[in-house]
């Protein structure tokens, strides 16, 4: 009788209203928890013991073949290692380029101090404008990379080139099994991390731009955000014990403030999960101080990141910040009212009003008094997404016909649908999604929750860490429904998700206890299940895709483009050193990277200044005079310009997203009248005219080089009008 008074004095302590009486019971219940493992028999110690050691080691096997598989594949799809060095870097695209070549000038510095002014005080990329590279294009992993490439010695060791697609391979491998922990974590079985590996891997079109783009500033932070949601998956499971909780903390810390080092948008994606954590809050009240203890993470990082990232004002007006200040001044104004009732209800109301008004207000007040260059072209181009404004401005109807920022296409479901993810995914979400509103109504009506939740509850929706899950793919997912690029952020959460579901006990318990399954018992048939059905889904996957798989890495591709290599080597060599060159902003990267010259623009679409000039330059394919084109050069004192046949004779896109015609449009040159478009212009296309060497073309611009797919023209410093 002694031992079943123990649990029921317990209760009523938890039951009063006074915090002070909770954290004392809180506190009991650690000390009953910390005396349990010393009872526990040595075989399951070391089964548990076991069972955690092939975890991991599955775990870190899996992160090292995916890093190996990427290298194998980008050598056979490159044919890397038996290029010359220029044709390796202009496999490097777009930004990329950029990216790429500040490593190089980091590695040639005479110091790295040296190296770090030059590129804070950068006047040698762009014509008239200093820049601080680090702070504008976030080139932190490039410092990180080039100090390990020669402190360790590297460099008499492997070639640049290598060392740092190496890093990101390999960070792309703690990716991978960042992902395999969480699944674990919230499986209770490895054998989902295997299922989320594997799901990941075989839609890695949709999950990772790794294939086409190394260099991109998302591959260098997603695998540090993966880390963080592990850390922030255990962290609020509620049987964990100190030592897990303490380290789950500081690696979220860490994580967390890397992830925001080193991806400029990293802050509205911890907004998504901040919105999650506090919807988490409000549904969960267990977790209150855990949600808060990350609020004070979230403000650290900010902080330290502006301190760091020079000042970065974009940090201080960013929502992150007014949300999480919001949350706190809430949360003091807070008052104890006894849980389930009327004025409970009221006040839960009165805070969410409170919290969303409180963040419009700070984030207001921040742009008034916080000098910063936020993009504003970003606030411009959600406003035409969503039909709330029309425009005919070249640089956002770009924008809008740029794939990743359109709808996702069909074929993106199909290929989920293909693999078996899809259909997966949505019964995981439906299932924990109706567990978790059952779970809420419960809370609204005042009934108290178990401590400790069994196998038989059937109540996969009371768990924190699958709230915050359920919530924050659902706010990923409605994002990704819009804007195509979101999926690399989404498929991976879904790729957890689905594994996780289908390989946890619980969540086939919480539908048998929802069908009132009876005939057979149905914990039993849920544990069979949560084994056998990830055992079939991941033979029927090794059958259809293992072998495809494996034809990738034995088909030898090749990446052929002679005409650019042939341009950038007729730029070295003739071109004078002090020259500057006007073109598309993605074949500048290109130049920048493989020469080293100044030109007047970059694929970067974080400045308004850079974004301007893009179109001006752009101006090229447009349908304006010789001098209209020759000013606008000069003003950029650019000597040479390079017009590309790929752009000026450009088909193979849906027309009305053309360069050429967004152009015409945003020129005038282009009118709608009944449906039908006329199209009006004094000149024609220039970058049809100055090809044909007449006058008045010939009188400012000369053509000094040309090849299949590229015209390269001096702009001449002295006009001579010829008939």
């Amino acid at each position: 009788m002694a031992e079943e008074e123990g649990p029921t004095i317990e209760l009523r302590q938890r039951k009063k209203p006074k915090s002070s009486e909770n954290k004392e019971s809180a506190k009991e219940e650690k000390i009953n928890n910390t005396a349990i493992p010393e009872r526990v028999p040595k075989h399951i110690l070391f089964q548990r013991f076991a069972k955690i050691f092939i975890g991991c080691l599955a775990a870190v096997t899996s992160g090292m073949m995916y890093a190996l598989y990427l290298s194998a594949y980008h050598e056979r799809k490159f044919w890397f290692s038996n290029r010359q060095e220029l044709e390796r870097e202009i496999t490097f695209q777009g930004d990329s380029a950029i990216y790429y070549s500040y490593y190089k000038d980091m590695l040639k510095a005479p110091s790295f101090e040296r190296g770090v002014y030059e590129l804070t005080h950068n006047n040698k990329t762009v014509s008239l404008k200093t820049i601080n590279a680090v702070q504008q294009m976030s080139l932190y992993p490039e410092l990180i990379a080039s100090v390990l490439y020669q402190a360790t010695g590297s460099n008499e060791i492997i070639e640049p080139v290598y060392f740092y697609i190496g890093i990101v391979f390999g960070l792309q491998g703690i990716y991978v099994t960042a992902l395999f922990v969480t699944s674990w974590l919230m499986s209770g079985t490895w054998l989902a991390g295997m299922l989320t590996v594997a799901w990941f891997i075989i839609n890695r079109v949709d999950t990772t731009r790794i294939e086409y783009s190394i260099p991109l500033r998302e591959n260098w932070a997603l695998p540090y955000f993966a880390c963080q949601v592990a850390a922030l998956t255990g962290y609020l499971k509620s049987n964990l014990n100190s030592y897990g909780e303490r380290f789950c903390y500081l690696l979220m810390s860490a994580s967390t403030y890397t992830f925001m080092m080193m991806w400029e948008y990293s802050h509205y994606l911890l907004f998504l999960q901040a919105i999650s954590l506090f919807l988490l809050d409000s549904f969960s009240l267990e977790q209150s101080e855990k949600v808060h203890e990350v609020y004070k993470i979230y403000i650290f990082s900010l902080f330290l990141g502006y301190l760091l990232q020079f000042e970065n004002s974009a940090l201080l007006v960013s929502p992150l910040l007014s949300f999480v200040i919001a949350l706190m001044l809430a949360k003091c104004l807070q008052l104890n009212v006894k849980k389930g009732t009327f004025v409970a209800k009221i006040m839960k109301v009165i805070n969410f009003y409170l919290v969303c008004t409180l963040t419009v207000t700070l984030n207001i007040i921040m742009k008034m008094f916080v000098p910063h260059k936020e993009n504003g072209h970003m606030l411009k181009f959600l406003e035409v997404k969503f039909g709330l404004n029309m425009t005919k401005n070249f640089t956002m109807n770009w924008l809008l016909c740029q794939e990743s920022l359109q709808a996702p296409s069909q074929e993106f479901f199909l290929r989920l649908t293909q693999s078996s993810l899809l259909p997966f995914y949505i019964l995981v979400l439906i299932t924990c999604f109706l567990s978790m509103i059952q779970v809420i109504f419960r809370r609204i009506n005042g009934k108290s929750l178990k401590e400790t939740i069994t196998l038989e509850d059937g109540q996969i929706g009371e768990r924190p860490e699958i709230i915050y899950h359920v919530i924050h793919t659902i706010l990923l997912g409605s994002l990704a429904m819009i804007i195509e690029g979101v999926k690399y952020l989404w498929t991976p959460y879904v790729c957890m998700l689905a594994a996780f579901g289908v390989c946890s006990p619980e969540l086939w318990m919480t539908l048998f206890k929802w069908l009132r399954l009876r005939t057979v018992h149905p914990v039993l048939l849920a544990l069979i299940l949560s084994m056998a059905v990830p055992t079939i889904i991941g033979l029927s996957l090794w059958k259809e895709f293992f072998p495809r798989l494996m034809t990738e890495l034995m088909e030898l591709q090749e990446f052929y483009d002679p005409d650019t290599v042939e341009l950038m080597t007729w730029i070295k060599r003739q071109a004078p050193v002090a020259a500057v060159f006007a073109g598309s902003p993605q074949l500048m990267g290109v130049i920048k990277l493989c020469t080293g010259w100044m030109v007047t623009s970059l694929p970067l679409y974080n400045d308004d200044d850079l974004l301007k000039r893009n179109e001006n330059i752009y101006q090229i394919y447009s349908k304006r005079s010789a001098e209209d084109i020759y000013k606008i050069l000069t003003s950029y004192k650019a000597n040479y310009l390079i017009v590309e046949d790929a752009i000026c004779n450009e088909v193979g896109t849906v027309r009305g997203c053309r360069v050429k015609d967004l152009l015409d449009i945003a020129n005038g040159h282009v009118v709608c009248e009944e449906g039908d478009k006329i199209t009006y212009s004094k000149h024609g296309r220039f970058c049809h005219e100055v090809k044909i060497n007449y006058s008045p073309y010939v009188n400012y611009f000369t053509r000094v080089y040309w090849n299949r797919s590229y015209f390269v023209y001096k702009i001449n410093t002295v006009i001579s009008f010829q008939s």
